[in-house]
């Protein structure tokens, strides 16, 4: 819903920024243009991330398909950067030395007030998500959208963000253009606004390869393994544990765990394997590999009160 909620806002306001574009023939409301039909057409690739990820396992694909979320996020991150960070900069470095007036720019202020109504009902929408998913792990709003694995949460978040300063950012550049009559000032919103575009796309580009090679997760979420296992009374110790982002909020978990008495093997072997059930019947654990410790292994702590992100 976030997502489709960001989809038809930016679609909105892209169609209402091009025509302001084509009527004031400002490089500023170029700009916001091709940013919004960037987010738009981005939209499209992570509402395509969130159905394929959602693909159940199967034998080809023993850990699902979760990391395909990680990959359409990927590509949506390096729309931003060409078809809104590039477009902008070219443009802007382009009117430079251009004379003409910005015309009716009150017609640029009246489509970027209601485009920032939008983006901010749109922003507001994640902002609030996240920050009731932050309050559940312990983790500041900000910590939890860098941290997070839900890749296309994130996106909207700082796309909408991205689009919240950038209509400042056009408003702004058009103002002090009327104010000192220099049609400069027009074009280097468009700078700018390309500038803050490249930042966004860059930090969701590293964020989606950090998740795609393989990423730690956060010290809390550890902890609240570690200490789940050890909750289960079939377990006396975890000697070793392996957590892996394999999807968004989909976690694949490796463990060495010392099984209370001495069973046989046979018995044993049939604990472990009640006891994966257990945890891939948790909506967090796509898939779950157990093992027993050894004796001389020494076992691992965890700390209750760590943040839980």
């Amino acid at each position: 819903m976030t997502v489709i909620i960001a989809f038809l806002a930016n679609v909105l306001v892209a169609i209402a920024k091009t025509v302001a574009a084509a009527l004031t023939s400002s490089a500023s409301m170029v700009a916001e243009a091709a940013h919004s039909w960037a987010d738009a057409g981005n939209e499209v690739f992570l509402l395509i991330a969130d159905r394929h990820s959602a693909k159940p396992k199967d034998e080809r694909h023993p850990l699902g398909y979760g990391r395909s979320a990680f990959v359409w996020s990927l590509i949506a991150a390096f729309g931003i950067f060409t078809a809104g960070a590039i477009v902008s900069v070219m443009h802007g470095i382009q009117e430079l030395d251009a004379n003409e007036p910005v015309e009716d720019p009150v017609i640029a202020y009246i489509v970027l007030g209601i485009a920032f109504v939008l983006e901010g009902s749109s922003f507001l929408q994640a902002f609030v998500k996240s920050r009731r998913l932050a309050h559940q792990r312990g983790s500041s709003t900000w910590d939890f959208v860098l941290d997070t694995s839900d890749t296309t949460l994130r996106a909207v978040f700082f796309e909408d963000a991205a689009a919240l300063i950038g209509l400042v950012l056009a408003g702004g550049s058009i103002l002090i253009h009327q104010l000192t009559g220099e049609a400069m000032w027009d074009a280097v919103g468009s700078i700018l606004v390309g500038i803050l575009l490249a930042i966004v796309a860059v930090m969701l580009i590293r964020r989606n390869v950090a998740f795609l090679i393989g990423t730690s997760v956060a010290p809390g979420v550890r902890a609240r393994a570690g200490l789940a296992l050890l909750e289960d009374p079939e377990i006396e110790r975890v000697t070793y544990l392996h957590l892996e982002y394999v999807g968004p909020n989909r976690l694949f978990v490796v463990a060495e765990v010392d099984l209370a008495g001495d069973a046989r093997e046979h018995d044993v072997a049939l604990r472990l394997r009640d006891l994966e059930r257990q945890l891939e019947a948790q909506e967090i654990v796509e898939t779950a590999v157990l093992s027993l410790s050894v004796a001389d292994e020494p076992s691992l702590e965890f700390d209750a009160g760590g943040g839980i992100r």
